[in-house]
């Protein structure tokens, strides 16, 4: 496995980011990973290897480089410690247009490295980041081939940028998993996605994880469903393999 860590150039400076993959079989599909809400830590990093071993070539950005931040340590349940605040301000910092520039840097990265296969490309988002994987879906429409998003957050909206309505943009095949405890991501939000991703067309599943919590396929998180994380990782490597070989 060749892993990497390495400054990608942004309008905003270098975006720190982690990148691995197979050493052999190159070059490999693109696979932007998008990070969750508590940042960069050896916990995600785990996570991009174990896609890399499939076969991937996984770039996992860091998103809070604008605020100097990467590994926020460990998080206290208390919403009014420091930590938490913290990393609520660097949440809401971003936004979709801001991680679809970050997008552009990384695929333009990607280009160079031979390595890389950036004409095939699949997206992945936990919690605050599974917009951004719709988000890439619709910004490269059949070169993102395939984009999924895990208990993601703000996929409905009553804005004109609301991931359930851009998406119709893509060109790609979309599954999204909810948690059914989450208390960051509606259940009603089903129904209106799996009607807005069937009126575009795309190819698509929605899938509510019964008996499982926002936050379910990280080892490390306190709601960690080990049956529920297998079966995310099932799905995703099944949905990667369709579309990215």
């Amino acid at each position: 496995m060749i892993e990497r860590q390495i400054g990608i150039a942004t309008a905003a400076g270098a975006m720190n980011t982690f990148v691995c993959h197979p050493e052999r079989g190159g070059p490999h599909p693109v696979v932007l990973f998008y990070m969750d809400a508590p940042g960069i830590r050896e916990e995600l990093r785990d996570m991009a290897r174990r896609l890399a071993a499939a076969g991937y070539y996984v770039m996992l950005p860091n998103l809070y480089y604008r605020g100097g931040v990467e590994d926020l340590g460990p998080l206290s349940p208390d919403p009014e410690s420091p930590m938490r605040k913290r990393m609520t301000e660097l949440m809401y910092s971003l936004n979709v247009p801001l991680v679809m520039a970050d997008s552009d840097a990384l695929l333009a990265f990607a280009e160079t490295d031979p390595a890389a296969d950036a004409a095939r490309v699949g997206a992945v988002g936990y919690c605050m980041s599974g917009q951004h994987a719709l988000g890439a879906a619709a910004r490269y429409p059949g070169r993102v081939k395939a984009a999924a998003s895990f208990y993601g957050t703000w996929l409905v909206t009553d804005k004109p940028d609301s991931p359930h309505l851009t998406v119709k943009d893509a060109d790609a095949e979309i599954y999204v998993a909810f948690a059914e405890t989450d208390p960051y991501v509606p259940v009603d939000w089903i129904e209106p996605l799996d009607q807005a991703l069937a009126a575009a067309g795309l190819r698509h599943e929605v899938e509510l994880y019964k008996a499982a919590d926002h936050g379910f396929a990280f080892p490390q998180r306190r709601t960690y469903d080990r049956d529920a994380a297998e079966r995310h990782w099932e799905r995703l490597f099944a949905l990667f393999g369709r579309n990215l070989g």
